[in-house]
């Protein structure tokens, strides 16, 4: 790792849509590690370090600096890892990273997410009387009150807290520079990607009202209040985090649902929904959400591409009632009645000719019906 390039961590396909993870001052890439390696089933994932927090150098930035400076860290590890476009999350110092590359390069993000964050952070004279503080004693003392800050009374991630004890000081005072001299609040109706505001309600640095000004001010910004979360809401309440970003980032369940009615069709899926009892409500949800939300919604491959492999996959597990379904779904999707019955000619090659068969009088069925239907 070269030590002009922020520390970081990769997870997820390379070939996803990339993701860029910002973290809270104090903290490294870890904050993450409860939302980050769920997020990679669908992302390309890219954690980073502060300057002088966890493996990133300490000489990356110093007195004096801006977080137009980390941002520009940023975008060189963008470069060099040869992501052009890619959406964001920050947490804190993180989050105002975000802010700042939706307003001044907005062209590289896709979206962004703002989490427990501030278009300013209360003033010049905290920031730069902590910086001082720190060069001067270190940060054995500010790690003490870390959990106080950060987290709701009896909760706790010590390995977080040693991240604080172990930065660097005067990468952190140059870190606090940078918050001091922060504030976009002018700027804010300038952001036009979709943006997601995350407050936690319990928290004591950027209370939810900093949150609210955000979203306030940017068109079409999304504010999520999360109960019982503070400062580090990724590390305190992962599961919240994750599903508000998941919805961001892929969009809510309600569009696997629109995709399930436009391939099988609303008689289908009305008899469906007609027959969910509270047994069945779950499965139904899990079907909508992940197969039709997350698997067909994929623009790597066609709905016709997607029928065709379909209908081998049923074909080969003798799946004959699903088949038929199917049949009529890729008819929907733009499937000639030549092309199914070709998919089906291949099936006899790879899935034995028993199995064709009885796909082909399936096939047949449904398509006499639709001819006289």
């Amino acid at each position: 790792m070269t030590a002009k390039l922020l520390n970081h961590l990769e997870e997820g396909p390379a070939s996803a849509p990339p993701l860029l993870l910002g973290p809270s001052l104090g903290t490294s890439l870890a904050l993450w590690d409860q939302v980050a390696p769920e997020l990679s089933a669908a992302h390309r994932v890219v954690r980073w370090d502060l300057p002088g927090h966890g493996g990133s150098a300490a000489g990356l930035i110093g007195p004096g600096a801006r977080v137009g400076d980390l941002a520009a860290l940023v975008l060189e590890l963008a470069d060099t890892l040869g992501i052009d476009r890619f959406a964001y999350a920050g947490v804190s110092l993180g989050g105002a990273v975000g802010l700042h590359l939706a307003v001044h390069h907005p062209e590289r993000l896709s979206s962004l997410a703002v989490l427990c964050s501030s278009a300013h952070f209360g003033g010049e004279a905290p920031w730069r009387e902590r910086a001082e503080r720190v060069r001067r004693e270190g940060l054995a003392g500010l790690a003490d009150g870390a959990e106080a800050r950060w987290f709701t009374p009896g909760f706790s991630v010590p390995g977080l807290v040693r991240d604080h004890r172990e930065a660097d000081p005067q990468a952190y005072a140059a870190c606090c520079d940078a918050l001091a001299a922060f504030d976009l609040r002018d700027r804010l109706g300038e952001i036009t990607v979709p943006t997601l505001l995350v407050a936690g309600r319990q928290d004591p640095a950027t209370p939810p009202a900093h949150l609210r000004e955000i979203a306030d001010a940017v068109p079409a910004a999304t504010l999520v209040e999360l109960p019982g979360a503070s400062h580090l809401a990724p590390a305190q309440c992962p599961r919240a985090v994750l599903s508000a970003l998941r919805t961001h980032l892929d969009g809510p369940a309600a569009s696997g649902m629109a995709v399930r009615r436009e391939v099988l069709g609303d008689a289908h899926v009305d008899r469906a929904q007609a027959r969910q009892t509270p047994f069945t409500a779950r499965f139904q949800d899990f079907i909508s959400r992940y197969a039709w939300g997350e698997i067909w919604t994929d623009p790597t491959l066609s709905r016709r591409e997607r029928s065709m492999i379909t209908l081998t996959a049923l074909v080969a597990h003798g799946h004959h009632d699903e088949l038929a379904m199917h049949v009529r779904a890729a008819r929907r999707n733009g499937l000639t009645p030549q092309e199914i019955g070709a998919v089906l000619l291949q099936t006899a090659v790879y899935c034995g000719v028993p199995a064709a068969n009885s796909a082909f009088a399936t096939a047949q069925r449904v398509l006499a019906e639709e001819e006289t239907g």
